[in-house]
């Protein structure tokens, strides 16, 4: 689906309030000049910034372009289905991860995706249980960030 730059840009500019707004309300930090709002303002302002050319752009151009319009993917039914499967597959993560476990959920999600976008299937299942263990390390190793093990929880190390 492609947008108008002015409805886009609409958008991405009130997101840069809504962020500014919300990060006013962050703590300072006594003795600091620069608090955790700092970033996420300059972040948001650049949003802003965006949001409002982008704007002006798609309002310059409202009469050359149509304000929506339906790309070919969208007319296909297989690549209709594999951007329905990619969010079905995060929302699966989410809802089961904790229960099943990084290793599990992650090597399954990885191989339903990759037959899905047509990856032959011993491919398939080779590179989904080896990114699954190259991610692990990097997350849970590497950058220490928890990853859940589910029922792995007695195993986990």
């Amino acid at each position: 689906m492609k947008l108008s730059d002015a409805f886009t840009g609409a958008l991405l500019a009130a997101l840069g309030i809504a962020v500014l707004l919300y990060s006013r309300g962050f703590p300072q930090i006594h003795g600091q000049e620069i608090g955790p709002a700092v970033f996420p303002s300059v972040v948001a302002a650049v949003m802003l910034g965006c949001g409002v050319i982008l704007m002006f752009n798609g309002w310059k151009a409202r009469a050359e372009r149509p304000w929506y319009e339906v790309p070919d993917w969208m007319r296909s039914r297989r690549h209709t289905g594999a951007f329905i499967t990619v969010i079905a597959a995060a929302i699966v993560y989410i809802l089961l991860g904790d229960i099943v476990g990084f290793f599990i959920i992650g090597s399954l999600t990885l191989l339903v995706l990759f037959l899905v976008l047509g990856v032959k299937p011993v491919v398939a299942v080779i590179t989904a249980i080896i990114a699954t263990a190259v991610i692990w390390y990097a997350f849970y190793k590497l950058l220490r960030v928890p990853l859940p093990w589910g029922i792995f929880t007695a195993y986990a190390f």
